[in-house]
């Protein structure tokens, strides 16, 4: 039985933590090659630490690998890409800084073997880049229908980062948040505990805990903080190394940050680096996308569903709805419908019906891949609502 009160908790980290510099880079990349060619093949990994930024992985596309090596120019068009987000993120300091760190870039040709299973060829559709179980998530707790701990955890983050792009001079790119809030009658109701950790210019760690509260109140619902909730700001009162000189990033360690704090299942797979055609990315996008259509045409409170891959099979192994008792529908009708909805959720349908081959990821990088607005260009295109009508229609 599902308990109705109780307190959960959700982290979020800032697009200047080590791993998300490593995710930002991996989806700089990334889009790079789908604005060349947006059938391109990416995997694409970074690793971040003192004045170093290290690339490996797996690629394939006309005019960046072809012919057993590189394009012209477009290595040079790497480095300066990885570059020019190092910059953005806001990094120029003196052990980690954009202009004069070491860059290393170990991309190499795609294998033949994943080639020859994933690429569609004759009639046989384009399978699935790996294999793998993907879920997706919603609650109609927040507006953007995420669980409110997550949702909150990026606001303060990135409330955090609006400041300080606008010409701040106390913080600097890393941070942590977190966020416990009690739950009664299965809605959130007050924050018991918030956590921040930042970054902060040196010799100005007794001036963070006045600055940020007031703008971590701005960005939770007004009454949401009382007197008995506990704050801790820089708990270890100094932080002033941090970002990839403080600790090393990986691209794909904050899968949960990713996704829904905690709140949903996790398959495992993580997003940034990869082109669509792996499901780990689309196919999670794809649960998403049902999920929070199912509970924006009111269907259930909550809504998590499971889609499962074999590598280089397109149809999908099995689905699972789960409406957590919140649902006015049979689970098995979603179970029976929903993926025709999509084309039935093969790769290729997935990457069509939610125009996925675009320069859409590096933005997704930090601060959740969902509960954000969907975009004119195509990106966040898994955050629409446009099945609310047919999926009522199945009711």
């Amino acid at each position: 039985m599902s308990r109705s009160s109780f307190l959960f908790t959700s982290e979020s980290v800032s697009e200047g933590h080590p791993d998300k510099v490593a995710d930002r880079i991996s989806d700089t990349v990334v889009d790079l090659f789908l604005a060349r060619d947006p059938e391109a093949r990416v995997a694409c990994e970074t690793l971040t630490t003192t004045n170093l930024v290290v690339l490996a992985g797996e690629i394939r596309g006309k005019g960046i690998w072809e012919n057993g090596g590189w394009a012209p120019g477009i290595k040079d068009e790497i480095e300066a890409a990885v570059r020019a987000a190092v910059r953005d993120i806001g990094y120029e300091q003196d052990q980690f800084h954009w202009e004069t760190f070491e860059f290393i870039n170990r991309l190499h040709g795609q294998s033949v073997d994943i080639a020859v299973g994933v690429d569609a060829v004759g009639d046989k559709d384009e399978g699935a880049g790996d294999q793998g179980i993907m879920f997706g998530y919603a609650s109609n707790e927040t507006p953007e229908l995420m669980p409110a701990t997550l949702q909150y955890s990026h606001n303060i983050l990135k409330k955090l980062a609006e400041v300080r792009h606008a010409g701040g001079t106390l913080l600097e790119p890393d941070a942590k948040s977190q966020v416990t809030i009690q739950y009664e009658d299965g809605k959130p109701v007050r924050a018991t505990s918030i956590v921040l950790s930042t970054q902060h210019a040196k010799g100005r760690a007794a001036d963070v805990a006045a600055f940020v509260r007031p703008l971590i109140l701005e960005v939770l619902p007004d009454g949401f903080t009382d007197e008995n909730t506990v704050w801790h700001i820089n708990p270890t009162g100094i932080f002033e190394i941090g970002g990839p000189d403080g600790d090393c990033g990986l691209t794909g360690r904050k899968i949960i940050v990713d996704t829904y704090g905690g709140a949903s299942p996790h398959g495992g797979g993580a997003f940034s680096g990869k082109d669509p055609t792996k499901v780990d990315r689309s196919a999670a996008y794809a649960c998403r996308y049902l999920a929070k259509n199912v509970v924006a045409a009111g269907l259930a409170d909550r809504c998590t569903i499971q889609i499962s891959y074999a590598i280089g099979v397109a149809k999908p192994q099995s689905i699972h709805v789960d409406l957590h008792g919140t649902g006015t529908i049979s689970e098995s009708v979603l179970e029976e419908k929903i993926l025709g909805l999509i084309g039935g959720a093969t790769p290729r349908a997935i990457r069509e019906h939610l125009g996925l081959n675009k320069p859409i990821y590096a933005r997704s990088a930090a601060y959740g891949h969902f509960g954000r607005a969907p975009e004119t260009d195509g990106g966040f295109s898994w955050e629409r609502t446009d099945l609310v009508d047919q999926l009522k229609a199945l009711a």
